[in-house]
């Protein structure tokens, strides 16, 4: 097993440029396919997701390519390009009125880039997740309106100038001066503003004992990027009176019906990371990312960034709620729960080429994806085409934040022969992302959350790229 940082160069293959893929289909089950699946699973069917994908999947992926190569719009062979040629109308026109739109919208073309639900994950829409669009996305940050959601109870729309947060503490001795903040009080103090990813613990779930599912978004889409703005947690904490040596343990409760509560350690609190935040990407949260508070506790899984945020309590001991004493545990292969387990592991994904895309040319790509690690800083990103037996270190593109998505690359030159695509993330404390048997063989095949293994893509002859899995 070797690593190198080597990069290939750029070639055109028989005079053609190289490059060219078709998108993954962005959708792959109707209303009637979804009804379907649910009651499969009803009944108890446990493939149910995989054998519903992989039958959409083939039509899906026809139509889909059809439709990609003729909106490809490919340059003539022969008589020159009428692309060129013909002046379109939006050289020749005036186009639509400055702030015809009071909020901008992506462009039609883009309009199947969308969050998506995963059929049969869950019996009701309110109790769900929606899936990121990973394979669409460039850079870091992922747009407020594709940002994945998880929701235990379904959103809200909530009046700003009605919300309040309280803080207090389970004994008085705790917390001096118990307090209630308006949403005009906390957005007049000192605030920070921080990019961080957020991923659900339960994302890549489907896959821990099989393939599941077709591609990336389904696979690793419960993971987001923004830029988020608030207020220390500590700076409300010291206006309180919060007595550090005794309140050791803060709980989070939402204002959702779900009454989503969580237990975070103090020191998570005392080095400044957590915040309640108000802002995301420039602007307001989004209603469906907890508008107007809710909480950000880098590097630990998204259950804990509670949405809606209401209420903020300091105890001397880890509170034990519904949703880390029943959900959210981690099953060991001995059948014991790991409890408390909230720190999302370091791990990438190759977002391009991945699962449902099919390359349509042999020669030169560049290989991206994602890396980031609850620890702290991506440092490096090793990147395989043989399944793991041979290892290049990829460039990352742009600023590695701490506990940030962090965009990597490289020049891959396909000889038309399968191929194995994966990608291997080192964060700054030296951990390194594992492969499905190393991470089996601590946590068996029966577990639900933080799955951070390698994953593998296939890259067929045909061009067509498939999720696998390397034993």
């Amino acid at each position: 097993m070797t690593t190198t940082s080597s990069e290939e160069t750029f070639v055109h293959v028989d005079g053609k440029p190289s490059g060219r893929l078709i998108k993954a289909p962005e959708n792959f089950l109707d209303q009637d396919g979804v009804r379907t699946v649910l009651a499969e699973a009803k009944q108890g069917r446990r493939d149910f997701i995989r054998h519903a994908f992989a039958t959409a999947a083939a039509g899906a992926g026809a139509v889909a390519g059809g439709s990609a190569l003729a909106q490809s719009n490919p340059v003539p062979v022969e008589g020159g390009d009428p692309n060129i040629l013909t002046l379109p109308e939006h050289s020749t026109n005036l186009g639509r009125p400055v702030a015809m739109e009071g909020y901008g919208k992506p462009s039609q073309f883009e309009a199947n880039v969308q969050r998506r639900q995963s059929p049969g994950l869950t019996q009701t829409a309110q109790a769900s997740v929606s899936f990121a669009p990973l394979q669409s996305l460039f850079g870091m940050v992922t747009p407020s309106g594709l940002h994945f959601e998880r929701h235990h109870q379904g959103w809200w729309d909530i009046d700003p100038s009605k919300h309040r947060l309280m803080l207090n503490g389970s004994d008085p001795a705790l917390m001096k001066s118990p307090k209630v903040f308006t949403m005009d009080e906390i957005m007049r103090l000192p605030a920070v503003s921080r990019f961080h990813f957020i991923e659900c613990g339960a994302n890549t779930a489907v896959e821990w004992g099989n393939v599941a599912v077709p591609t990336v978004q389904y696979t690793h889409g419960m993971v987001s990027c923004s830029e988020f703005t608030g207020v220390p947690l500590k700076i409300l904490f010291d206006m309180c009176g919060v007595d550090y040596k005794k309140a050791r343990y803060v709980l989070g409760e939402g204002a959702d019906g779900s009454s989503m509560t969580r237990t975070i350690p103090m020191e998570l609190v005392e080095s400044g990371e957590v915040f309640v935040a108000y802002g995301q990407n420039g602007e307001m949260l989004r209603p469906e990312q907890g508008y107007p508070l809710r909480l950000v506790v880098p590097g630990i899984q998204g259950v804990s960034w509670v949405k809606y945020l209401r209420r903020i309590e300091v105890g001397d001991a880890p509170y034990g709620a519904k949703d880390e004493a029943v959900h959210y545990m981690d099953l060991q292969p001995n059948g014991q729960h790991r409890q408390y387990t909230n720190l999302q592991e370091c791990k990438s994904v190759v977002t391009t080429p991945s699962g449902g895309q099919v390359l349509l040319d042999k020669g030169f790509y560049n290989i991206s994806g994602l890396a980031w690690s609850g620890r702290g800083k991506v440092t490096k990103v090793d990147v395989s085409t043989d399944g793991g037996r041979n290892w290049r270190t990829a460039r990352i593109e742009g600023p590695a934040h701490s506990k940030a998505l962090t965009r990597f690359n490289i020049d891959w030159v396909w000889d038309g022969k399968a191929a194995i695509v994966q990608s291997r993330a080192t964060d700054e404390t030296g951990y390194v992302q594992p492969n499905y048997k190393q991470l089996r063989a601590v946590r068996g095949t029966r577990s639900i959350y933080h799955n951070n293994a390698i994953q593998s893509w296939l890259v067929q002859e045909s061009g067509e790229v498939k999720n696998v899995q390397l034993s």
